[in-house]
């Protein structure tokens, strides 16, 4: 078969678009992953993130509280674990404490459409989402609330679960892909119904919690996988009792927070990479910004990179100040446990004899 020049040219122009094509979308797009470009090439599971436990639960005066700022200034701040109860509340899922009766942190809806917010405006981000679903609520019920929020077109969707540390892909791929957004549910997962709520404790292994002594270890708490080859997640907040149930020791959580020191969070850390060779993966932590950064420089030296915010983070807010909404602060969430620690310590006691009381 003969070729005319022309044809030639065709060919040769054809072969040299396709060529171009391929190299471009082979390129990383994204330069800045979570903050520091050499993230941007390291599995998702081999990266340590600052968590805020109970995020949702917001303020001052308030012992079931375990934050001072909302999820956009946490995130804002450096923060990329965002954990939560979720309740059944009159057929409407509701973040509360516990009992919506004790504290009521709002919808899931309301809540992911913030966090969708932050998201759309921070591109080079990947957050983590933990679900504690505390009524065993099918995953549809919780699809249902993502997809109407726009979520789940921002969220991973595993081949295959459960996977081993090095089977995640990396930041740069999650952020290149537009799937910057993962969540685990502690049960309830079902793949075939919504492919991107994934278990977390087939992939995910626990250390205690309600902790009261600052000698933090590493034993392995909740797992339903092989612990050897799962990420981890420490629980490191500090609790109190008051009348025989934990409550978050604020007066304690700059050491608690702390980069060194007993009790602190890089002492804890420093415990496990010696019990098991490789550090956490997500770091879950009370008032985050306790401690004026140090939680995010404890991250960021397991990362090996350097810790240096463009700007200042939050600042503790005083136990003793008032819950008046400010531009930081949210106040949305309602709570029978505020006010003077006296009434606070009676409603506990009465959470206690109902049955209802737990940190988680």
């Amino acid at each position: 078969m003969l070729f005319s020049p022309a044809s030639f040219l065709q060919i040769a122009l054809s072969l040299l678009f396709s060529g171009a094509v391929g190299s471009a979308a082979s390129v990383r797009r994204a330069t800045t992953c979570n903050g520091y470009s050499e993230l941007c090439d390291r599995s998702y599971g081999n990266i340590s993130f600052v968590g805020a436990h109970d995020s949702y639960a917001v303020g001052t005066n308030n012992l079931a509280a375990n934050q001072d700022y909302n999820i956009t200034q946490q995130l804002t701040d450096g923060v990329r674990l965002l954990q939560m109860q979720a309740h059944n509340d009159s057929g409407v899922i509701q973040l509360c404490h516990t009992s919506c009766l004790l504290y009521n942190g709002g919808t899931l809806e309301a809540y992911l459409t913030t966090v969708k917010a932050w998201m759309d405006t921070n591109t080079n981000d990947v957050v983590t989402l933990l679900i504690v679903n505390s009524d065993d609520l099918v995953a549809a019920e919780y699809g249902t609330v993502f997809a109407s929020v726009g979520l789940d077109k921002l969220s991973y969707a595993p081949t295959t679960s459960p996977m081993t540390t090095t089977q995640w892909p990396t930041l740069g791929d999650l952020i290149d892909n537009g799937t910057r957004l993962i969540t685990f549910l502690d049960n309830g997962a079902d793949l075939t119904s919504v492919p991107y709520l994934i278990d977390e404790f087939t992939n995910v292994w626990e250390t205690p919690f309600d902790v009261t002594d600052p000698a933090f270890d590493c034993s392995v708490n909740r797992t339903k996988g092989d612990n050897t080859t799962q990420m981890y997640l420490i629980n490191h907040f500090l609790d109190t009792i008051v009348l025989g149930s934990p409550v978050p020791d604020i007066s304690a959580a700059n050491v608690t927070n702390g980069v060194s020191g007993t009790g602190s969070l890089g002492a804890q850390v420093d415990t496990c990479v010696s019990d098991y060779g490789r550090a956490p993966n997500y770091l879950l932590v009370d008032f985050y910004e306790y401690g004026n950064g140090s939680v995010f420089q404890v991250a960021a030296s397991i990362n090996g990179v350097t810790y240096a915010p463009t700007t200042p983070i939050a600042q503790p807010i005083s136990t003793s100040s008032s819950t008046s909404s400010t531009t930081s602060k949210d106040n949305s969430g309602s709570s029978f446990i505020s006010g003077s620690h006296g009434i606070a310590s009676l409603l506990i006691a009465l959470s206690v004899l109902l049955g209802a009381w737990s940190v988680l």
